[in-house]
């Protein structure tokens, strides 16, 4: 390999600031969150089964297509209703935003005890200034009924052992460990309304459909508990994001503006970004640009995996992806609007560009040279580089 080093790393900035408060969030959230589709229950109890026990199962074809993870536990998905996805989301952000990482606590270092953990609220910089409890709790209230799973690195929990990928290989998913899916190593949620209800409006088989979303998961998964240095990494880097905010506005005392652009862009047809980009100094910029790299590099990997994986395991993969793909594009003004001063639609894209980028090197070197990116920091794409994957392939392979 012959890979140039490049500015990927920045050093954490220590500052100390006021924390969100997450106990007003959640409760904000709870008052807010839309109920979920009407089912009968045992259609219910069928689409909660099905997406626990077709985690392991779709692990393993993760792991056969990409080569990664192969003798890690293999352990179920956690199913959770649109609440308890708001409190797992929140207890995930407290240990990101506030620094405890309850697996440092555990790890008998002696620099990582409480009195040296990062106090609660550290990083948080110049956001809080601007974002109030039940500012987060409406913004988790209106993605509940969006997200579909969530892999989070950050997720407490007890670490459990599930069955290895050997082990399992010839039996019963349900042997894989339940418990496992809240371990310390992160959680893999699966929003069963979400699930149900998207499945419903898309009128795709039910079975494959929980299959293609648990394969995006498994995946997520993957990518950190296979890549030892990846939730390290990118947990520095949003805290970086957080300290440089501090120096400047936060986006959402500036909503009314970003509203008014969002509205702007919406009805001229253009395409809706992350706003908050906009409200950036090119230091803020710097590292953004390392977030939203590597973001698009998670999502783009997932979205190709879950496809690439074939009709083999989901039959109806290309009626789903197209009709998936058709849905994510939809939605009246307002909704668009939030979408855009959410991040929503950057997000959207950063699923066609990362898809775009995995695939052309995939074809160009193969999985196990596309597996490079995993490395070092030094080996992930640039932001300019996700759209233009020929550059990192003379940068990493030459």
């Amino acid at each position: 390999m012959n890979s140039a080093t490049q500015d990927q790393t920045a050093p954490p900035v220590d500052r100390v600031v006021a924390p969100i408060d997450w106990g007003l969030a959640a409760a904000t959230a709870q008052r807010l969150i839309r109920s979920g589709p009407a089912v009968p229950l045992a259609e219910a109890e069928t689409a909660v089964r099905q997406l626990r026990e077709f985690t392991p199962t779709a692990e393993r074809h993760v792991r056969e297509l990409t080569g990664l993870g192969a003798h890690l536990p293999l352990h179920t998905g956690e199913v959770v209703d649109r609440p308890g996805w708001v409190q797992a989301a929140i207890e995930g952000l407290a240990v990101l935003t506030d620094g405890d990482d309850p697996a440092a606590s555990a790890s008998g270092d002696e620099n990582t005890g409480a009195e040296n953990r990062p106090s609660a609220g550290k990083y948080l910089g110049g956001l809080v200034a601007g974002t109030t409890g039940v500012q987060a709790g409406m913004v988790l209230a209106f993605l509940s009924s969006r997200v579909l799973g969530q892999y989070d690195p950050f997720g407490p929990g007890p670490a459990k052992t599930g069955t290895t990928g050997a082990d399992a290989a010839g039996g019963d998913a349900g042997e894989a460990d339940a418990a496992g899916a809240g371990s310390a190593a992160g959680r893999l949620l699966l929003v069963a309304p979400n699930v149900v209800a998207v499945q419903q409006a898309m009128d795709v088989p039910a079975d494959d459909f929980a299959m293609w979303v648990c394969l995006h998961e498994c995946t997520h998964r993957l990518q950190f508990t296979a890549v030892p240095w990846l939730r390290d990494y990118f947990a520095t880097e949003v805290r970086n994001l957080l300290a440089a905010m501090e120096e400047g506005v936060g986006p959402v005392t500036r909503l009314p503006e970003l509203i008014r652009a969002a509205r702007q862009r919406a009805a001229e047809g253009a395409g809706a970004g992350a706003l908050v980009e906009l409200l950036q100094s090119p230091e803020q910029r710097v590292v953004l640009d390392r977030l939203l790299a590597l973001s698009t590099l998670l999502e783009g990997h997932a979205d190709h995996v879950m496809d690439a994986v074939g009709p083999s395991v989901v039959p109806s993969v290309a009626t789903i992806r197209n009709r998936f793909t058709a849905r994510r594009r939809g939605g009246g003004l307002l909704d668009r609007v939030l979408r855009s001063v959410l991040g929503v639609e950057a997000k959207v894209r950063q699923y066609a560009e990362g898809a775009a980028f995995t695939g052309h090197v995939v074809d160009a070197v193969g999985m196990a040279g596309f597996n490079a990116v995993w490395q070092a920091p030094e080996t992930l794409p640039t932001r300019a580089e996700i759209t233009d994957p020929d550059a990192w392939l003379r940068r990493v392979h030459g």
